[in-house]
């Protein structure tokens, strides 16, 4: 059975993005470029909410570089109820149903899945209790304000260390699953 994973930024204090949505203080060093080569390696799909499929849809298909390459041909799905069609290559559009369509999802075989998404869709999926895997990569910076990491919690998320690894440029992937 494949998992689902999620893969996101946040900064030491805890924000995905900055109040106006930046995300320009997540930088990157050649060994955590390296890592980001390694995930996309080691997956089948990518999933997105509409937002954050839409902020990607605004960079990759522009990009020119190897990663790019990746993210272009790898395939995606993105969850919208307003959506109507996708415009990225390789993408599929679901509009409802997203429980069925993720556990339908994971029990094919294949490599691992990826979440690629917001504050939003990991919550909708936090709750739904399909996330097998947090990967938080925590950047040396202090945001102040901004979109959380997690939102809307009602009740405690129980989570198992897996591992750590500290890139050179400071920032700290952190690995959890949950129990």
């Amino acid at each position: 059975m494949r998992k689902l994973f999620v893969s996101i930024m946040m900064s030491l204090d805890g924000f995905i993005e900055g109040p106006n949505q930046e995300l320009d203080e997540f930088t990157d060093d050649d060994e955590l470029f390296n890592y980001f080569h390694s995930v996309l390696d080691s997956i089948d799909l990518m999933i997105y909410g509409r937002k954050s499929y839409e902020l990607m849809l605004s960079y990759w298909p522009k990009d020119k570089s190897t990663f790019a390459d990746k993210m272009n041909s790898k395939p995606k799905m993105v969850f919208s109820h307003t959506l109507e069609k996708a415009e990225w290559n390789n993408t599929t559009v679901v509009k409802d149903d997203i429980e069925g369509t993720i556990k339908t999802l994971k029990a094919q075989p294949g490599k691992d899945l990826v979440l690629f998404a917001g504050a939003e869709m990991l919550s909708s999926l936090r709750k739904l209790n399909l996330i097998d895997e947090y990967r938080i990569i925590v950047y040396p910076i202090v945001l102040g304000s901004g979109t959380p990491l997690f939102k809307d919690i009602t009740a405690t998320l129980k989570l198992k260390h897996i591992g750590t690894k500290t890139f050179a440029g400071g920032a700290v992937l952190l690995s959890y699953k949950t129990r």
